[in-house]
C-alpha cells in the first residue's frame, strides 16, 4: 500500500484522481489540498464522492506533502506546478505533473506558455513524457510529465506509422468535451455559445502542438474544436506517407501488442465507447490509390487524457499492474 497526495484537488482532473484512487487497492489517500475549500469536508464539497471518503481539503507546505506521500499529484494550472516539485522531489516523494511544466524543452516552454520557468534545475530533473505506451522508461522515473489531453489522442492515434513508416506530414483535428477547458466557465464553454454548436479556436497555433511535434519528430498541423459534450476527445489524424502502403493494421497490431488500453477497432471509434474509461480506441482507412491514411482516435479526455493516464503511470513506477484500479467498461448510453 502506497500513500498518494494530491495538490489541486477541487478542479476536473484533481476530482477525478480521487474518485479512480478511492478505489485503487494499493493506494490509500493522504493528503488533498484546496485553498478555496481549506477545512471543508471534501464529500460535503462533492456530493458524488459522499459514502468514500472522509477527508478534508487542506493547506499545507509542500514539505508536509512530501513527508506524507510516496507519490504526489500536482494537478494545478500551468506555471505553477514548479512551485512544488522542486521540493516535493528534495523531500523523497515521487511526482506526476498534470500541467505542462515538465513536458517541454525549457526555452520550448517558455516560448510557447510566454513566461520564465523558475526551476533552474529544469533539466536535471529528467521527467519522462508520461506515455507508457512509448516511454516504458517511466518505471524508473522519480517525475513523470503527464500528456496534454490532446497530445494523448493524436500521438497515439499515428506513433505506430510514424515510428515505422516514412511519413511525410500529419494534419490533426480534433474535438474536445466542454470539460476540457476546465472548471471556470469561457467564452468557448459557456453553455449559449456552445449548445448546438462547434467552435474551433486557436486554429493554427494551439500550444499542444509543441508535444504533438516532440513525440512525433514529424511536419504537424493541428486544430482543435469545442462541441457540446462533457466527455471526450475525438482525433481524426489526416498522414500522408511518401509511399502507398498496404500493411496498416499489422503495423497497428504489433506496434502495440502487449498494451492494456489500446484497443483497435475494425470500423470508426466513437466517444460513447471510451467515456469514463482509460482506453484509447484507434481505427482508420486508407484512401485508394493513395499515400493517405486516415486515423480516428477516441479518448475520454479527464481518464485517458489526464487523471487516468496518470494513475496509469503511477502504476508503472511502482510495479503494480499496470491496469490497476483503471480496468472497467465505458459508460453507455
Amino acid at each position: 500500500m502506497i500513500k498518494a497526495g494530491i495538490i489541486g484537488g477541487a478542479g476536473y482532473t484533481g476530482l477525478e484522481l480521487v474518485r479512480l484512487l478511492l478505489m485503487h487497492p494499493e493506494v490509500e489517500i493522504s493528503v488533498v489540498t484546496s485553498r478555496r475549500y481549506k477545512g471543508k469536508l471534501i464529500n460535503e464539497i462533492n456530493p458524488h464522492l459522499s459514502s468514500f471518503i472522509e477527508l478534508e481539503y487542506e493547506d499545507i507546505d509542500t514539505k508536509e506533502i512530501a513527508d506524507r506521500s510516496d507519490i504526489v499529484f500536482v494537478a494545478v494550472p500551468h506555471g505553477s506546478a514548479m512551485d512544488y516539485v522542486p521540493e516535493l522531489l528534495e523531500r523523497g516523494a515521487r511526482v506526476i505533473d498534470l500541467s505542462a511544466d515538465y513536458r517541454l524543452k525549457k526555452k520550448e516552454y517558455e516560448r510557447i506558455y510566454k513566461r520564465p520557468h523558475k526551476d533552474k534545475d529544469k533539466e536535471k530533473r529528467g521527467a519522462v513524457y508520461g506515455l507508457t505506451e512509448l516511454h516504458p522508461e517511466v518505471a524508473d522515473a522519480n517525475l513523470v510529465a503527464n500528456p496534454g489531453c490532446y497530445p494523448t489522442g493524436a500521438i497515439l492515434a499515428v506513433a505506430p506509422l510514424v515510428k515505422e513508416k516514412e511519413v511525410n506530414q500529419v494534419i490533426f483535428d480534433a474535438k474536445s468535451g466542454i470539460s476540457g477547458a476546465g472548471a471556470e466557465p469561457s467564452e468557448t464553454s459557456h453553455f449559449p455559445n456552445l449548445a448546438e454548436n462547434i467552435i474551433p479556436y486557436q486554429v493554427t497555433a494551439h500550444r499542444h502542438v509543441a508535444e504533438m511535434r516532440m513525440e512525433l519528430g514529424v511536419k504537424v498541423s493541428f486544430t482543435p474544436h469545442v462541441i457540446p459534450a462533457i466527455r471526450g476527445i475525438l482525433t481524426t489524424a489526416h498522414v500522408f506517407l511518401n509511399t502507398h502502403s498496404e500493411e496498416i493494421e499489422e503495423t497497428y497490431k504489433r506496434f502495440y501488442e502487449g498494451t492494456r488500453f489500446i484497443r483497435l477497432r475494425k470500423g470508426m471509434p466513437s466517444l460513447s465507447s471510451v467515456r469514463g474509461t482509460n482506453f484509447c480506441d484507434i481505427g482508420f482507412e486508407i484512401e485508394e490509390k493513395s499515400n493517405r491514411i486516415v486515423v480516428i482516435s477516441a479518448i475520454d479526455n479527464l481518464i485517458k487524457g489526464g487523471s487516468g493516464q496518470a494513475i496509469q503511470n503511477m502504476n508503472v513506477m511502482f510495479g503494480f499492474d499496470e491496469a490497476e484500479g483503471l480496468w472497467f467498461p465505458g459508460l453507455v448510453p
